[in-house]
């Protein structure tokens, strides 16, 4: 099949040859302006151009070529859901390139890469503008449209328009005067006068704010940018009700609209201001934005400020020159280790959500006793049923994946009403599901059989809950980072040679994202933050065989009852 048969490849193709853009290749990402893992649909840009709507990709088009890289989790699903006209590209597998290498082999030197600059991290776009480098392509940032939405058009959805929720005191635990209070004195000790806050998790923490601009994460889209004596918030004001805006007054926040802070971040340089930047969180077109405001100050006053006195390198400087600080956010932290008050919702929403569970298999085993023929969404649709009716339910914390025998081997399985299974009483039956509730946020997964399971499937189930318990029970020093841990629940399924493709635990919010960070118990190593008190995770080990089963099982403990080595 001739790439141009798909119609929006044509269409996308179409668009590298209009004025202004002029490029070659284009990179489509997951992610929205704000590295969200579940995005609004109208940002999900990716899973439109290609079919694929998984949580984790990365699209590329050429004139001639389109690829598409994902990781293991979404190797099956990928396969299914690709047109010819794609290449699967089985991301970490042996001999698979990344994105850019890829584009080096296939384009000839020389060529023009684009990018929307407010999807890409600033990291992320450097380190791909140097990888590419390397055959004299250029990385050409594309600010004033995205091409997949000029081709999306009229049927793109339109953007989240919920209203903003003050999140009560008594879940949050501290108020927002107290949480600034200790983020300026952050500023001061890192010498910076602000700081841009561009992960929702992280606004909604901060400003003890909760939205439903994203389905199964309480957040909405906005910016944040706080100095040492105030704060701006960049919404569309439509969002804020009258309670959200006497809140946000009362600690000293003003609102401004979202698409304004481009300009807000211009002016702070033009005021020779200090700016805090995760340069791994926030996108590059803010980033670079405040750069070339920065040259913009220093070409004004350079008959005042000749050179740069230790300017744009994130090192400390004279405090009338702007420059930027380059350090991780410290709300990201501060927002994993949770209060006793986040803890205590997060048990006490576990109560209830545990109470939906157990209302619900008996529900299952019940109707599967009495032959009762049931599809993988049927029984996820009776699952939200029970947890609908317990106290201070809002969603569910990412799509229910309700697999029976081979579907439980698509990692995050998503079933769909017109082509779905049906739950087979004689194979294996993976439900890994979670909710937001208004005091916290649950995820939880059990693999349980009806009938006889055979050998291969008990040894296989035996090993993953062998692992399961070892983390459980798991004594470590203080300050160990959680890659040390991991190898606790994969060492039963390493005894004879089998594995899984996902990380052991990841991070979970307090009446937040379902996925948090920044810590995490994972095979990957570059992950060195450790874990401690305060801190609630994921135990979930696994295992799958393609086309046949999958198993899983998941708790989620808090670091707070874990013992540690007194060294």
């Amino acid at each position: 099949m001739k790439p141009s048969s798909d119609p929006k490849l044509a269409a996308l193709r179409h668009l590298f040859s209009e004025p202004g853009v002029d490029i070659d290749t284009y990179i489509i990402p997951s992610q929205d302006a704000h590295q969200s893992e579940f995005i609004a649909e109208c940002y999900t840009r990716r899973a439109y151009v290609s079919g694929f709507t998984g949580s984790a990709g990365t699209a590329v088009v050429t004139k001639d070529k389109a690829a598409l890289w994902t990781d293991g989790r979404y190797f099956l699903q990928a396969e299914k859901q690709l047109s010819s006209n794609w290449i699967l590209m089985r991301a970490g597998n042996p001999g698979v390139p990344t994105a850019s290498e890829w584009i080096n082999e296939v384009l000839a030197p020389g060529g023009r890469v684009g990018i929307d600059p407010f999807l890409f991290t600033s990291d992320a776009a450097e380190e791909l503008k140097g990888v590419i480098s390397k055959k004299n392509h250029e990385l050409v940032y594309l600010y004033n449209s995205n091409l997949v939405d000029e081709i999306w058009k009229e049927s793109r959805p339109k953007p989240p328009n919920n209203p903003v929720r003050v999140h009560d005191l008594k879940y949050a635990g501290l108020d927002v005067a107290t949480k600034l209070s200790s983020l300026r004195s952050e500023l001061v000790n890192a010498g910076s006068s602000a700081i841009v806050i561009s992960m929702l998790d992280e606004i909604a923490w901060l400003l003890n704010l909760r939205g439903s601009d994203i389905r199964h994460s309480p957040v909405v889209y906005a910016y944040l940018i706080v100095e040492i004596n105030g704060a701006k918030l960049f919404i569309d004001d439509s969002k804020v009700t009258e309670e959200v805006s006497d809140h946000l007054k009362k600690a000293n926040i003003e609102i401004r609209p979202y698409n304004s802070v481009i300009s807000e971040i211009e002016r702070l340089a033009a005021q020779g201001a200090t700016l805090w930047l995760d340069t791994s969180s926030v996108n590059a077109a803010i980033v670079n934005a405040y750069s070339a405001a920065c040259d913009r100050y220093y070409r004004n006053r350079e008959s005042k400020h000749k050179t740069r006195t230790n300017g744009f390198d994130g090192s400390i400087g004279r405090s009338d020159v702007p420059f930027a600080v380059h350090k991780v956010s410290p709300v990201s932290l501060a927002k994993a280790i949770k209060n006793e008050s986040e803890l205590e919702g997060m048990r006490n929403c576990h109560k209830r959500d545990a109470a939906a569970l157990a209302q619900f298999w008996d529900w299952l085993e019940t109707e599967i006793t009495n032959d009762r023929i049931l599809s993988e969404v049927e029984v996820s649709d009776k699952l939200l049923e029970f947890r609908s009716k317990q106290a201070g339910f809002l969603d569910t914390s990412f799509d229910t994946i309700s697999g029976s025998g081979p579907n439980g081997a698509i990692i995050h399985y998503k079933p769909e009403r017109e082509s779905c299974s049906f739950v087979d009483a004689s194979k294996l039956f993976l439900l890994d599901s979670g909710a937001q509730y208004v005091d916290g946020t649950t995820d939880i997964t059990r693999t349980v059989h009806f009938g006889k399971p055979t050998a291969r499937e008990k040894e296989c189930f035996t090993r993953v809950l062998q692992g399961h318990i070892a983390l459980d029970q798991s004594v470590f020093p203080e300050n160990t980072p959680g890659f040390v841990l991991d190898a606790f629940a994969r060492s039963f399924l390493w005894k004879v040679g089998l594995d899984y493709r996902h990380g052991t635990g990841h991070g979970v919010g307090a009446a937040l994202n379902v996925h948090e960070g920044p810590q995490s118990i994972s095979h990957r190593y570059g992950n060195l933050t450790p874990l401690v008190k305060g801190m609630v995770v994921s135990n979930e080990p696994g295992y799958y065989e393609d086309h046949a089963f999958g198993i899983r099982i998941e708790v989620i403990f808090s670091s707070a009852i874990l013992y540690a080595l007194k060294c």
